[in-house]
């Protein structure tokens, strides 16, 4: 559904008063949850992975095979469907496709509000692009050592938590 500012939400967001706000409840609470495992977009400490949304450039929280987090802003409003490009550090490739804003995460002391987005269409080779950065992720990141297989099975298999 169309805002007339040319912001497209999903059908299910959309109430008689207009778009859904941040902190909204869902019409489906588990909407979010995610059944791939997350992984934290940080390298040594260091935001790794970004997107690029409206023209700017914001730090991911997380990614995975389904989706990512990022930031809140009042732009990003539950069920708005958005265009986006993914980069990683120091690799010259990006995924780029679409999401939907499928939560968001009112602020606490200690973390920003985060939305929480659910790809909804990945550009041609950007699924086996993602998966490939993950599997290098968890490589790099991983505390004990493990094998590209068990990197991919971490990346591919259902979330642990």
């Amino acid at each position: 559904m169309d805002d007339g500012a040319g912001l497209r939400y999903h059908p299910d967001s959309y109430s008689a008063y207009g778009p859904r706000q941040m902190n909204a409840p869902l019409i489906d609470p588990t909407a979010e949850r995610r059944t791939r495992q997350r992984f934290v977009a940080k390298r040594q400490g260091e935001v790794c992975f970004w997107a690029l949304v409206d023209g700017q450039r914001l730090a991911l929280n997380d990614l995975s095979l389904e989706g990512f987090s990022l930031p809140a802003s009042s732009v990003l409003g539950t069920g708005l469907v958005f265009d986006f490009v993914l980069n990683r550090d120091g690799v010259p490739d990006e995924i780029s496709g679409s999401a939907e804003v499928v939560n968001q995460i009112a602020a606490s002391e200690d973390e920003p509000a985060k939305a929480g987005c659910r790809f909804v269409r990945l550009e041609d080779a950007s699924s086996a692009r993602l998966h490939d950065w993950l599997v290098a992720h968890v490589l790099v990141n991983a505390t004990v050592r493990i094998t590209e297989k068990d990197a991919t099975a971490i990346v591919s298999g259902p979330s642990l938590i």
